[in-house]
């Protein structure tokens, strides 16, 4: 028959510890062991014995990671028209010099093949800043389903047309003179006579829907959106020049018309290019909002929760959830944006 007796004295790094353990034998008690100098962790263990806890943790040695720091004023306004300048820049120069540099045999393949690549490429890099539009029709349309606040539609704006100017210029540097000269500098010198107007501008009307939609519900909308919608987007944009390529250009988008339109200063029916387009986005948005999502997706019903960028971003989160960069909106309907952004 054991009993034990402990007793404590002092506390820090060091504690001291004396510890009886004395055996009752035949009515006889007999010292064993005195022990001493015991550190803290010894400490620990023999009184989770005494009180008959072993095994199981007094305090947890898990520390809670910090709270996430509230986005600056760089990250939230001037990061993301930063990503969409240096986008639309890059995407309108490879545009431009697929143009330019197309080989006659090609014929629209390889301008479509460029184009739609290069959205795609461009839109899975920078979705995470900016959500990736590269394109006012899109900015517009996902500002109208509540995507994003009114305060960033016009430097988006701004910085997409600006863009569009340094790629076109970017393009002019790099091809030669001659080249450049019979392309019109990848402007969209397609459309000559009035009777050409009307196909031209329905094209770009329709062709502009179509890939809005694809942007709004491969992004856009909770129950639709996708992580493929990058390629989802490019394959729009490839099929839409291979279909309307003779017909308008196919365009889709004014960044990309402003500007090689500036660069080679050639303004003939230039207001298609911005009619058109900005039509079918809208036509788009009011499809998305009325007759796919109804009233929950109109902006005029519901308010949105500041601040918010809006875009792709959700889409390529939908697989994996977690934080989204600064700017997305937690929306209680069924637009949620709650981590992407076109």
């Amino acid at each position: 028959m054991f009993f034990r007796i402990c007793t404590s004295y002092g506390r820090g790094c060091e504690m001291t510890r004396l510890c009886w353990i004395v055996e009752f034998m035949s009515g006889q008690y007999a010292q064993c062991n005195i022990l001493s100098s015991y550190r803290q962790t010894s400490l620990r263990l023999i009184e989770k014995m005494e009180m008959g806890e072993v095994g199981t943790s007094l305090m947890s040695s898990e520390t809670k990671p910090p709270p996430a720091r509230p986005p600056n004023k760089f990250e939230r306004l001037f990061q993301p028209c930063l990503a969409e300048l240096v986008g639309t820049t890059f995407f309108v120069f490879i545009g431009c010099v697929s143009v330019i540099e197309n080989v006659e045999s090609a014929g629209r393949l390889q301008p479509a093949l460029v184009h739609g690549l290069a959205v795609a490429v461009m839109v899975a890099c920078m979705a995470e800043i900016s959500g990736a539009h590269f394109n006012p029709p899109f900015t517009l349309a996902i500002y109208l389903c509540g995507g994003m606040e009114l305060n960033m539609v016009a430097p988006y704006l701004v910085s997409q047309l600006v863009g569009g100017v340094l790629g076109a210029a970017m393009a002019k540097v790099m091809t030669s003179r001659e080249n450049f000269s019979k392309a019109s500098g990848a402007a969209f010198a397609l459309l000559q006579t009035d009777s050409d107007i009307g196909a031209a501008v329905f094209g770009e009307v329709a062709m502009t829907c179509l890939v809005t939609m694809v942007v709004l519900l491969g992004a856009v909308n909770t129950t639709t959106r996708s992580p493929m919608v990058p390629f989802m987007v490019g394959c729009t944009v490839i099929i839409n020049i291979l279909a309307g390529g003779d017909v308008s250009g196919t365009c889709l988008n004014p960044a990309r018309a402003f500007g090689p339109a500036i660069v080679h200063n050639y303004w003939v029916y230039h207001w298609v290019y911005w009619v058109g387009p900005i039509t079918g986005g809208l036509i788009a948005q009011y499809w998305f909002a009325v007759a796919h999502m109804g009233k929950q997706a109109r902006r005029w019903d519901k308010p949105i929760t500041p601040p918010s960028l809006g875009g792709l971003l959700p889409a390529l989160h939908a697989a994996a959830p977690g934080p989204g960069p600064p700017g997305l909106l937690p929306h209680e309907s069924q637009l949620e944006f709650t981590e992407m952004r076109i």
